[in-house]
């Protein structure tokens, strides 16, 4: 007699189940990413589009202001994440040696991400101030400063890094740390029989076994980077820096479509960003994987 075995894709009840969240996501990620798609090759006039093919692309591309944004995404992303990740590894690591209070230094370090970005936002605003903030107060000590980070352009994207290295630094910590307490304990047990160090027990058991955690984060966060704008906003006050410095791909998408009612090189924008975080993310992929072997 055969054996019967349960598949919850053939089961018309698991798609019932599934149905809910399906047609949300056709919603409002499915349907948004065709319709960009299809604004992008057509004219800046939304209510009487015409078809213009491909003439968007390149329009955006020659665009000066465009190129900018994206170099400065980019040296935000591949600034702020590998930052991000290596401070919120040695902070889990610490927090996993089940210091006194490490359930509250937990919660003090997850609370940012319960918080608004505008909210925290503000508060770097006056952190950052070149009158009276306290990061000019503690560089003082240092006979530095004090450094007008808002104000003058050649800080703004180094006030920008120190707001995303802060903003990310919650969810990978939690993130990693359940990664680090689920690492079998009888592994580092062994590797203290054998004399390793904690440094080859790090880079020997903790690295591999964070592999698929730290690519995920890895994945994610670059994605994530890439389409700054809430932190920008926040920060300078809903402008992009000083003298338009800190334009970004997703802040220009914005001005385009909201602000100079050019929709169709915006969604153009939008598709361009979408291919490059694409093609991005793959290489990444395989980056790491090719590494981790």
């Amino acid at each position: 007699m055969k054996k019967w075995k349960y598949s919850a894709e053939k089961s018309n009840k698991a798609w019932l189940f599934l149905l809910p969240a399906l047609i949300a996501i056709m919603i409002f990620s499915v349907y948004p990413l065709i319709r960009t798609f299809i604004m992008s090759l057509q004219s800046n006039n939304i209510l009487n589009p015409e078809f213009v093919g491909l003439s968007n692309f390149p329009v955006v591309l020659k665009d000066p202001i465009f190129r900018r944004a994206m170099v400065n995404t980019l040296i935000y992303s591949v600034t702020v994440v590998p930052l991000s990740i290596i401070i919120s590894m040695f902070i889990a690591l610490v927090l996993n040696q089940n210091i006194k209070g490490h359930k509250f230094f937990e919660t003090i370090f997850f609370i940012p991400y319960l918080t608004s970005v505008i909210a925290i936002g503000i508060v770097f605003r006056y952190l950052l101030n070149g009158d009276y903030g306290f990061i000019n107060y503690l560089l003082g000590f240092f006979g530095l400063g004090p450094i007008d980070f808002l104000n003058n352009p050649d800080y703004n994207m180094l006030a920008l890094i120190i707001f995303g290295v802060w903003s990310a630094l919650a969810f990978n910590i939690i993130v990693i740390l359940a990664g680090l307490r689920g690492i079998d304990k009888s592994y580092y047990k062994v590797a203290d029989m054998f004399g390793a160090s904690p440094w080859e027990q790090f880079r020997k058991i903790t690295l591999p076994e964070l592999k698929s955690i730290l690519t995920f984060l890895f994945l994610t966060s670059f994605i994530s980077a890439f389409k700054v704008y809430n932190s920008i906003f926040a920060l300078f006050n809903g402008r992009a820096g000083v003298g338009n410095r800190l334009m970004t791909a997703v802040f220009y998408i914005y001005n385009k479509f909201y602000v100079e009612y050019r929709y169709g090189q915006a969604m153009a924008a939008g598709v361009i960003l979408f291919l490059f975080l694409l093609i991005l993310t793959f290489l990444q992929k395989k980056i790491i994987e090719r590494i981790g072997r």
